[in-house]
């Protein structure tokens, strides 16, 4: 039987997320909800997910912006998905596939009583989107996808799986400093030491002489058998699903999760689609400025009046 990780309310990355849990499947799984703001039936939430092995950490300072932004408690809830963060770990890791996380979004937006969201979500957390939306069209009120698109970049996942061996490799906390500042240095060359201590501790955290992630590491086992130059099949079938539906997509400027040519057929085939450029950082995004922050609110203020006028004429 699946798990939980050993992470308690002492971890600094989840300290100011207080969480819940939703059950999922035979009832001996969950996943891991934080929420900000008051769920009412004016408003529709907001539901973030994170990437590959992230967690709900990275969307820590962008909860309390976009509610700035929108100068409400707008609703806005942040999903580990089962393998991340506090959430059981799945059974299997044949079982980290993006149909089954779109099925995990399902049910938690059932018990929070939402028939309808807005679903950000970074890499991973946005091809899940992307699947709910072949599986329940009608839960979807907009989406905001992240440095995510119907094409995986596989030097984007061999460079994350070579990182981390590295890092295992580690021990004693002045070395596992420096080596998380060098990882991570190159996606964010304008943060200073400190922040970047920060950011490594989303994934992971120190006990004495090692980092221990804060991620089933199933999901690197997924990733052994895949090279640099790998072409994996594109899903252009499962981003077409997402007609109709409202849409933004942002990019990071260092990603390599979203090569600038993808993100060019995704605006061809969505020229309605709302489209912005982070600037100065890679994937994750920080969403810590008002710029990007801004424009989200923006997009969740427009989808929110869309759906006030259909209900009025219903």
């Amino acid at each position: 039987m699946p798990g939980p990780r050993d992470i308690d309310s002492a971890v600094p990355a989840f300290a100011a997320l207080p969480g819940t849990r939703i059950t999922l499947g035979d009832g001996r799984e969950w996943a891991a909800v934080h929420q900000a703001g008051r769920l009412a039936t004016n408003r529709v939430p907001v539901i973030c997910v994170a990437g590959y092995t992230r967690n709900m950490t990275d969307y820590a300072q962008f909860v309390p912006l976009f509610q700035a932004q929108l100068r409400t408690d707008w609703p806005v809830v942040l999903v580990d998905l089962r393998g991340h963060g506090r959430s059981s770990d799945r059974r299997r890791a044949d079982d980290y596939v993006a149909t089954n996380d779109a099925l995990d979004l399902a049910a938690v937006a059932s018990a929070i009583g939402a028939e309808t969201a807005i679903f950000v979500g970074q890499g991973q957390g946005g091809h899940a989107i992307m699947a709910l939306a072949a599986q329940r069209p009608m839960l979807l009120a907009g989406a905001v996808l992240i440095d995510a698109g119907p094409v995986t970049s596989p030097p984007g996942l061999v460079r994350l799986r070579t990182n981390l061996a590295q890092l295992d490799q580690v021990h004693g906390t002045s070395g596992l400093v420096t080596m998380r500042r060098r990882i991570l240095s190159t996606g964010y060359p304008g943060l200073s030491p400190e922040a970047l201590d920060r950011l490594a501790d989303h994934t992971h955290f120190l006990d004495r002489d090692r980092a221990v992630p804060l991620f089933d590491t199933a999901l690197i086992s997924r990733l052994a058998g895949m090279a640099f130059d790998d072409v994996l099949l594109p899903q252009w079938p499962l981003f077409d699903v997402l007609k109709g539906v409202p849409l933004m997509l942002l990019r990071t400027q260092l990603t390599d999760q979203l090569p600038e040519a993808v993100l060019e057929e995704m605006m061809r085939r969505r020229p309605d689609a709302v489209s912005l450029e982070i600037g100065g950082q890679g994937s994750p995004a920080l969403l810590d400025h008002a710029e990007e922050v801004g424009a989200i609110a923006d997009f969740v203020r427009r989808v929110a009046r869309v759906g006030e006028r259909a209900a009025k004429r219903a």
